[in-house]
């Protein structure tokens, strides 16, 4: 193997994306109804790479977990301050759960196996994959006031135990969170998360990419003036005031003529109709009969999203602005949608609208233009990433990474992880209000939450892999068979403490509850890859930025109390 051992030590990036393409092989083969999943794939089959001797810059690890956990805020920011309240308090109390389940299991284990400080510390850090707690835990061995070779022994110790658990704790996190649950909850995450966003959606359907209805709501006909039926324009149009139907062209004598309100049509005269299904059905016995395709009689309609910006519209009912609205202004608009913050609202009388709403409307193009003018503007769809917003918002997310804050000597800190999903959470909010700038589309956040997490994953494999076996082989497996179980049983016990006395009813909201209160990003990958949506992700960022500081903490407390 010492070609494959010069051929990463020259191109240390071949290791990485062959681990990629293998593990996500892996990853797809089931094994009955078990499946492993790209990202225990690629875990798995970096720390077999990794036996040759691979070296990876650290820095790619950062950045790649950067991009991941941004592009995972970025996306939930709108839906995670919308879910902020007391509804939250069930995932701070999971979060402290886990920290204190986490605890009592390592200090245990530690006294039942003859652990010392620093092993302890070390396997903490690496079971419930908290790479902060060896920082917090070598600092507090430092001040114990021993002899420079003990502290020196006791800190390696800490790597030690770090580098033969940390592989298992992201491995056993996966199991816990995307196999053990959904047995327990008795339904999938894909089930859930698919429930829980009909619920958020309110009742309102919401197609899916590529996904129509099979009898749209507005729909064109084309239809020849029936003797009897000659009346003007408005008077058709306006015939039923609950349901609306506009003349979009009309053809007399083989000619096209403009549409006027006034203008009265004659028998024989060919129109263009365009309406909701509903006015359509009604409307047709009073204008003659269908026409299957006249030529000229060909029109495009648009359909294009508007950001409310007229202060005019704000805090007013749908029903209120339908009454006072003319006819000749919501002429040939039909409103398709309203959202607020990527949630969208139910089309009812009552709904109120506020500033920064998105509204859908459907219309030929000069209608579309003279309504955005008066409500709005228009969102410009684009596939291009704003560069300029995105780095600024991992720019000021490394930054508050980097605060630190004591309480007494225990350092307090988000980390990089969490100051770039505070700010992905702050700056897609932020983009969810004005949507001028800052433009991500979803194919470029899914690729930055794919690569950056699997890529991770993989870097932690090559640079831990070699040294965890090593380890096993010299200390034996007791230290990796106590990691074991402080990977597993927080997580077990956690997990049926938020069944059963906090009551979570929904698999998908549990799974990224959980795997955020372990700050279990490779686990969460999976629950995203599982639901298939973003449901997952809002108790996710909670509970994460919690683990943060609860796990973080358990350092000093081992060294204390191991």
């Amino acid at each position: 193997m010492e070609w494959l051992h010069e051929l990463f030590k020259k191109a240390p990036e071949i290791a990485l994306f062959l681990s990629l393409a293998l593990g996500y092989y892996i990853g797809k083969i089931k094994f009955g109804k078990f499946q492993l999943g790209g990202v225990a794939g690629s875990l798995l089959v970096a720390v077999v790479v990794s036996q040759v001797g691979v070296q990876v810059d650290p820095g790619v690890k950062a950045v790649l977990f950067a991009l991941f956990i941004y592009a995972v805020g970025y996306e939930s920011g709108p839906q995670f301050f919308n879910s902020l309240g007391k509804q939250s308090i069930r995932e701070i109390i999971l979060a402290a759960v886990l920290a204190i389940t986490a605890l009592a299991t390592v200090v245990i284990m530690a006294k039942l196996f003859g652990l010392d400080k620093g092993l302890a510390a070390g396997v903490a850090a690496g079971g419930l994959t908290q790479s902060a707690i060896i920082g917090t835990a070598g600092d507090a061995i430092a001040k114990l006031g021993l002899a420079a070779d003990e502290v020196m022994r006791l800190q390696g110790n800490v790597a030690v135990g770090y580098a033969v658990t940390y592989v298992f704790g992201s491995f056993g996190a996966i199991i816990v969170c995307v196999n053990i649950l959904p047995k327990l909850m008795g339904r999938t995450i894909k089930e859930d998360a698919v429930k829980a966003e009909a619920a958020m959606q309110a009742g309102v359907q919401v197609l899916g990419q590529g996904q129509h209805a099979a009898a749209p709501d507005l729909v064109g006909r084309i239809y020849q003036i029936a003797q009897g039926n000659a009346r003007t324009v408005l008077e058709i149009e306006t015939a039923n005031p609950s349901v609306s139907i506009t003349i979009e062209r009309i053809k007399r004598h083989g000619q096209i003529i403009e549409v006027t309100p006034q203008l009265m049509l004659e028998v024989g005269d060919i129109v263009l109709v365009v309406g909701r299904r509903e006015a359509m059905v009604g409307v047709a016995a009073q204008l003659g009969k269908e026409l299957y395709a006249v030529e000229g009689m060909e029109l495009t309609m648009q359909r294009k999203e508007l950001v409310l910006t007229n202060k005019e519209y704000h805090n007013k009912t749908v029903g209120e602005i339908r009454s006072q609205t003319s006819h000749s202004i919501s002429h040939g608009i039909y409103v398709l949608q309203i959202s607020r913050m990527g949630q969208v609202l139910p089309m009812l009388p009552d709904t109120v609208v506020q500033l920064g709403d998105v509204i859908t409307i459907y219309g030929s193009e000069q209608d579309v233009k003279r309504i955005a003018a008066l409500v709005g503007y228009v969102i410009v769809p684009s596939v291009k990433t704003d560069f300029v917003y995105m780095g600024a918002g991992l720019v000021v997310g490394l930054l508050v990474g980097m605060l630190t804050a004591k309480i007494g000597s225990i350092p307090l800190t988000l980390g990089s992880g969490g100051g770039a999903l505070l700010s992905g959470l702050l700056f897609g909010w932020y983009r969810a209000k004005r949507q001028t700038f800052g433009a991500m589309p979803s194919g470029a956040v899914q690729i930055l939450k794919d690569l950056g997490l699997a890529g991770f994953v993989v870097v932690v494999g090559l640079s831990s892999g070699l040294q965890a076996v090593q380890t096993v082989k010299e200390h034996g497996f007791t230290i990796f068979g106590v990691g074991v179980v402080v990977t597993i049983l927080p997580l077990i016990l956690t997990m049926l403490i938020g069944k059963y006395v906090l009551r979570y009813d929904n698999t998908a909201i549990f799974a990224g509850a959980l795997s955020g209160s372990r700050s279990a990003n490779p686990a969460f990958g999976e629950v995203l890859d599982k639901a298939e949506n973003s449901i997952p992700t809002v108790p996710f960022a909670i509970t994460y930025a919690l683990a943060n500081v609860f796990l973080t903490l358990l350092g000093p407390l081992i060294v204390a109390l191991v």
